[in-house]
């Protein structure tokens, strides 16, 4: 389907309806190429941008949650995302229905904001529709960004994906209100699989849509009972602000630790990493996975290479 589609999609024509829409594209290396996916695992390898992508310089905070809240979530959502735009934080989220809508337009409320959507299709056409307004308002007063090209759909499977790129772009997420399984969810579980602290507000026991949430504090996320708990978290860590080059990889355990420094001389083999270091072939073999998994080597038929800086030459084959 790929190969058969490539004759419709030519670069020239997505290029012109990009700008048409006022719609830039970025890739890793370019100065808008926001530098927090730069050492992600799973970075995109392209990005749609409408807005001011340099927006992300700032503080950020994801606040994510359930397409069907309460009226007490949907308030809540609103009223951090408010507050956390009045004291000059960007809001971070994915313009769905629900609890993402509400953080939005509340964000939107302060005239300090600058908000940031992560969307799951084309530019050329907003999902929801009845977002279409609030789309447009993130886009000029901040980003709407999708690793999408305009034409995509909003199909079921790439809102799971985006969910990682909202995540990577925050510096802690708060999941407002959640049911036992969705999106959200997702999000939280692809930033802490990236060090970003997770929140997550508490709610009724009897409300369905206060069971993920409260799930999350039973595991250990912390409790998000207003913004200023918010504030304080994200005054106690600089380590994301800005346009620093964070390395959100997972640190190596002690076996990856030495298969890394060995591939940093030359590729490797699974039999040629058990070969020099004296281990079992399923040591030298786990170790392998768990290291190209987190996003320290690329296998390349057969032969395992080091990515230890991105951009950097790979190490010389033996």
């Amino acid at each position: 389907r790929w190969k058969a589609s490539a004759p419709r999609n030519q670069p020239e024509r997505v290029a012109e309806w990009c700008a048409q829409l006022g719609v830039q594209i970025v890739a890793p290396g370019d100065d808008l190429y926001p530098p927090q996916l730069v050492n992600d695992p799973r970075r995109p390898a392209v990005l749609f941008v409408q807005g001011d992508a340099s927006v992300l310089d700032a503080r950020r905070i994801g606040i994510v949650g359930t397409r069907n809240p309460t009226r007490r979530g949907a308030l809540t959502a609103e009223r951090f995302g408010h507050e956390l735009a009045e004291a000059g934080v960007v809001v971070v989220s994915g313009l769905a229905l629900g609890v993402d809508g509400a953080a939005h337009r509340g964000a939107l409320m302060s005239s300090a904001a600058s908000p940031v959507a992560v969307v799951a299709n084309g530019h050329d056409r907003p999902y929801p529709k009845r977002h279409g307004s609030l789309w447009a308002q993130v886009a000029e007063r901040g980003a709407v960004i999708s690793e999408w090209p305009p034409g995509v759909a909003p199909d079921p499977y790439r809102f799971p994906q985006r969910n990682r790129i909202l995540a990577a772009l925050s510096e802690l997420v708060v999941v407002v209100a959640s049911r036992e399984r969705g999106g959200s969810l997702i999000t939280a579980r692809e930033a802490a699989e990236r060090g970003v602290e997770v929140f997550a507000v508490p709610g009724p026991i009897d409300q369905r849509s206060s069971v993920g949430t409260n799930k999350l504090l039973s595991d250990g996320a912390a409790p998000a009972a207003d913004v200023e708990s918010l504030l304080v978290a994200l005054g106690l860590d600089h380590r994301r602000a800005g346009r620093r080059h964070v390395d959100t990889r997972v640190r190596p355990d002690e076996d990856g630790a030495i298969t890394l420094a060995l591939l940093k001389t030359r590729s490797q083999s699974i039999e040629s990493v058990a070969m020099e270091l004296g281990w079992e072939l399923g040591r030298s073999a786990r170790s392998l996975a768990v290291l190209e998994r987190d996003g320290w080597l690329v296998e390349v038929g057969g032969w395992y290479e080091s990515l230890e800086s991105v951009g950097g030459a790979p190490a010389t084959r033996s």
